[in-house]
């Protein structure tokens, strides 16, 4: 369902900004902005590459409430620079994960959009997302459940893919991607007989939001609207696991019971095959409701995590 005072045509979520998601995603007039552009967050680094900055530097980040409840939103701008990690862009990431503990808050939605560290801040940006994955780590055992919303243009690579993993739990769309390397990074490093980055069937079938889901990449698929992710959200933060040894030894369980069962197998479809899930069409080509008929890998729960 819509949140209220939403229209359909505003409820796009791959078109929407990180700022309309950020809105969208919360109650009406309840989203109050950290930060913003009024503050000239700029990247101190960019001008040396005689590159424009942002002045919120790709990332928007505040408070506000989740049908009635206190949450923090961060939503990252896929559309400057890629939503790359940058110094700057990753203190502000931290900064609320860290207020996020501090206070109690139930839950930080974090709307992924990325390519994952801007070249132009290297070691920089390494840095913040190894700052950002701590703080997720902080933040979760401080009892606020973190949750990836992935459903973007850039999708979720590189750290972003790390960091998403991390999360409580991952929610995504058709046009989310998740990855750690991108299909051209692979191609580069491996060679085209290992994965051919213009095979675009390839691409989605490994690393798009349908497939990802079916595997157990992500623990709930949405159609391509804000207020599904809202509603998913919803569902999502009462399930987020506790962050604990058991969990990890749990969430480590699972991911050696599908890689025995499937580490050997080199497409997505060969899994589906081997578990006797294949699907009558192409994944990507099919309709939601056909795609909602599709039964999930035995190994795909994520429930422990």
């Amino acid at each position: 369902m819509n949140a209220p005072g939403m229209n359909a045509q505003s409820d796009y979520y791959y078109e929407a900004s990180a700022r309309e998601r950020a809105q969208g995603l919360l109650d009406p007039g309840s989203f109050t902005e950290f930060m913003g552009p009024q503050s000239r967050c700029l990247s101190p680094h960019l001008a040396q590459f005689n590159l424009t900055g942002a002045f919120d530097d790709g990332i928007i980040i505040g408070a506000g409430l989740l049908q009635g409840m206190p949450v923090y939103v961060a939503a990252q701008e896929g559309r400057f620079m890629g939503g790359a990690f940058g110094e700057l862009h990753g203190a502000k990431l931290v900064g609320l994960l860290r207020a996020a503990a501090a206070h109690k808050i139930t839950a930080v939605l974090l709307a992924l959009d990325t390519g994952g560290v801007r070249l132009q801040e290297a070691n920089a940006g390494e840095m913040a997302i190894s700052e950002v994955l701590r703080a997720i780590v902080a933040a979760r055992r401080a009892g606020v459940a973190v949750i990836a919303l992935v459903g973007g243009r850039a999708g979720a690579f590189g750290g972003g893919g790390i960091i998403a993993a991390s999360c409580s739990r991952i929610i995504v769309s058709g046009h989310g991607r998740i990855s750690v390397s991108g299909p051209e990074v692979i191609e580069t490093n491996k060679g085209v007989e290992e994965f051919d980055s213009k095979d675009r069937g390839l691409v989605w079938r490994v690393t798009g939001g349908r497939s990802r889901a079916l595997l157990g990449g992500a623990d709930a698929y949405v159609a391509d609207r804000i207020s599904a992710f809202r509603d998913a959200a919803l569902a999502q933060i009462p399930n987020a696991p506790p962050f604990t040894l058991e969990s990890l030894q749990a969430e480590q369980a699972r991911l050696s019971q599908r890689l025995a069962a499937y580490g050997t197998c080199r497409d997505a479809t060969e899994i589906w095959r081997q578990a006797g899930l294949e699907p009558p069409a192409p994944v990507a080509d099919l309709s939601e409701a056909d795609y909602a008929g599709l039964s999930r890998l035995p190994e795909a729960d994520h429930d422990a995590r």
